[in-house]
């Protein structure tokens, strides 16, 4: 498969495993009953990275992913938000949080990036 076309044919196949023909575990899922397994995936993403097994790392991202992708397809079958609001709740956080690249916002370390990181996500709290 065409590293380009993955994600399309990623939310085909989750489409597919919730739809009228799709797997009956799968479509009994919540976003709570995914916590415990979500969890799990992140703990074994950290051993991997503090073991520096990248293989395993990568495999242990994709099951994190499947987790996104999982409550996104529940959201988006109740009606609340699917995985293109997700992406570009993302794309607009990261744009909005890194104004010294998006924006005109001088600064010459990290420690500013980091201090105006925190303020800017202070006021989105707020909101």
């Amino acid at each position: 498969m065409e590293k380009k076309t993955g994600f399309i044919e990623l939310k085909k196949v989750f489409r597919r495993l919730h739809g009228r023909r799709g797997c009956l575990w799968d479509k009994k899922q919540t976003h709570k009953s995914l916590i415990k397994d979500l969890r799990e995936e992140v703990d074994e993403f950290i051993r991997a990275v503090k073991h520096g097994d990248c293989r395993n790392m990568q495999e242990e991202l994709g099951d994190i992913l499947l987790h996104v992708m999982f409550n996104a397809q529940i959201a988006s079958k109740n009606g609340k938000f699917d995985i293109e609001d997700v992406i570009a709740g993302l794309i607009g956080k990261l744009k909005r949080r890194h104004p010294h690249v998006f924006g005109k916002v001088k600064v010459n370390s990290a420690r500013q990036i980091i201090a105006n990181w925190e303020m800017i996500k202070a006021a989105e709290k707020h909101k």
